[in-house]
């Protein structure tokens, strides 16, 4: 079997057991019974199916959802932010924070190389999706404007998660009729553009597509379950692409100033006070209903310890304790450190949102929209714009004091400010390994023993490569293969 049969194998597995679970699919007779594959449907049958557009809009967001809590994790041991310390099982620490040792690199083949088959194999289907809506003569031109917007959101958000982690690597972003065919990789640049452009035709999409989803959404989706308030997302994770792609060396000003714009666009509200207004945001769902999943903190709450560095840094409020985002989200655990024989270091801190099997994690918030927000207008010149975001987050999320900074203070002195609050407001939200990196800040992150190195960029994964062993074009074979 090969590794893309086996991953459509795989796919189609845990599709089918979703159908299985959440959707009666007909009736049927002792004689014979007949199930549509929704994960690789045909285009005639899921032109012609009433329900083959809902499974496959939820299929997607299942897929999407399957990989965010891997997704958090990874980037939270390469961001020192937390840890997968299980006992019997030494590499969940030193194949992320030693690698192959000696060499200061990732092994490609070992456990720190998610978040490549998952994004791709989910694109495969918004592939398959696309191509049914063109086809599909039951849905009108403002339906399919409404369902392409939807299917070409998703591939943006998929498609960051790869740029994200594989940075100066680039990616692939041509899905081929033809699964067994190879795609070519492009530039981070090319990347970023394709990825921004698709976005933007989403959003076009989606502001044509009329005033209902010919399909329905998840509880996640609370507040934006129209094409109109699905479109002020799309803005959101195009504002995060953005200000990604604008501390490369192609993005500056102008990816910073399609930053803003697209946060106008977005839900963002700066004048924002509670916590309630600073969360609202588009959410993973998750519970214990059988067929369902568990929330992935919760899933592995007896192995996840955080980085003790958290506690050390964590600003201070007027009256001496910890800021109420740190007090909100870190807890006291039995002390423990790396096993199997891994150098590291012992941590007594847990993580608060491993106790609920059902709460959801956030895709994107409010509260990270001001903090990129923030970001945008100190990289345009607008400080006293910039530190008033900041300190209405540390006032406000962290009941901390306005800081002491000001309009005559350098640029450093207001990013090493704003780096520390999105570090901890958005902690355990897979970006601050990102940020570090974007910044050029990756030696602050602490090593824990003399073996650990920080990780710049997740490699391309073994089986990936091996897929292209045989490539004759430099484009086929892939970066680092």
């Amino acid at each position: 079997m090969t590794t893309t049969t086996k991953r459509h194998y795989l796919n189609a597995k845990r599709t089918f057991a979703f159908v299985v679970a959440a959707t009666a699919l007909g009736a049927c007779d002792s004689d014979r019974l007949e199930i549509t594959n929704p994960n690789t449907p045909t285009i005639e049958a899921a032109s012609s199916d009433p329900n083959a557009l809902q499974l496959q809009a939820t299929g997607i967001l299942r897929q999407l959802r399957n990989g965010r809590g891997a997704q958090i994790l990874d980037a939270g041991r390469f961001g020192r932010e937390s840890y997968n310390y299980s006992p019997q099982e030494g590499r969940n620490t030193s194949h992320y924070l030693e690698g192959i040792v000696g060499q200061n690199k990732l092994d490609p083949s070992g456990f720190a190389v998610g978040g490549w088959a998952g994004p791709y194999g989910n694109l495969r289907d918004i592939f398959n999706m696309k191509n049914s809506v063109a086809a599909n003569t039951a849905l009108n031109e403002t339906q399919k404007n409404a369902a392409l917007g939807f299917a070409k959101t998703i591939e943006g958000l998929e498609l960051y998660q790869v740029v994200a982690t594989r940075d100066s690597l680039g990616g692939i972003v041509e899905i081929k009729a033809n699964a067994t065919e190879l795609a070519a990789f492009v530039s981070r640049d090319s990347l970023y553009k394709y990825i921004l452009n698709t976005l933007d035709e989403a959003h076009t999409l989606l502001l044509a597509g009329g005033a209902a989803f010919p399909f329905t959404l998840h509880s996640g989706f609370a507040g934006f379950q129209t094409p109109t308030d699905f479109a002020k997302f799309n803005r959101a994770i195009t504002a995060l692409v953005a200000s990604y792609y604008a501390t490369t060396p192609q993005g500056g000003t102008a990816a910073w100033q399609r930053t803003l714009t697209a946060l106008n666009g977005s839900f963002i509200n700066t004048a924002a006070t509670t916590r309630a207004a600073l969360d609202v945001g588009v959410y993973h769902p998750y519970s214990g209903t059988t067929g369902d999943s568990p929330n992935p903190f919760f899933a592995g709450a007896t192995d996840l310890y955080l980085h003790m560095s958290l506690e050390t840094d964590a600003p201070l409020k007027a009256d001496g304790t910890k800021d109420n985002r740190y007090l909100a989200k870190v807890k006291t655990k039995p002390a423990r450190g790396p096993g199997g024989g891994v150098a590291g270091a012992t941590s007594t801190l847990g993580y608060t949102g491993d106790a609920n099997i059902s709460a959801p994690v956030p895709i994107i918030r409010n509260e990270e929209l001001m903090l990129i927000r923030a970001e945008a207008l100190l990289a345009t010149g607008d400080k006293a714009g910039a530190l008033a975001i900041i300190n209405s987050i540390r006032v406000n999320a962290g009941g901390l004091a306005p800081s002491p900074l000001t309009a005559a203070s350098s640029d450093d002195a207001i990013l090493t400010e704003l780096l520390l609050q999105k570090r901890y407001s958005l902690f355990l939200e897979g970006r601050r390994w990102f940020d570090v990196r974007r910044y050029n800040r990756l030696n602050t992150l602490p090593l824990d023993a003399p073996s650990h190195f920080r990780a710049k960029v997740q490699p391309i994964s073994q089986a990936e490569c091996l897929v292209r062993a045989n490539a004759t074009e430099e484009a086929l074979k892939g970066p680092g293969c």
